[in-house]
């Protein structure tokens, strides 16, 4: 099941201020925070990459796979908290690694 772009925009729009980005990939849609992934939408479920931060302010969120091979990602089931999602995104991004410049032919 492919998420909804309705599911995408309520979840853009509960990050509003904290520079985050998505791009539609295959049915679902990765998320960025300042330039780096983050996570993702998949199957109108927002999913976050394990990191310390993250684990640290969810220590009992469920582990998902975003789908068939990936790696488990966190599940954030409180998207509807604006506040929370305002400690966890930023924190989150001092930890994520910088985006691999691409190299031009």
């Amino acid at each position: 099941m492919a998420s909804s772009k309705e599911y995408v925009n309520y979840i853009l729009e509960q990050c509003s201020g904290l520079d985050v980005s998505s791009r539609a990939m295959m049915g679902e849609y990765v998320l960025y925070v300042q330039g780096k992934v983050f996570g993702g939408v998949y199957d109108d479920r927002l999913l976050v990459k394990p990191v310390k931060a993250a684990t640290a302010l969810m220590p009992d969120a469920p582990m998902e796979l975003p789908y068939e091979g990936a790696k488990p990602m966190l599940l954030v089931e409180n998207v509807d908290d604006r506040d929370f999602l305002a400690s966890l995104l930023p924190a989150m991004a001092d930890e994520l690694p910088e985006p691999k410049k691409r190299k031009r032919k």
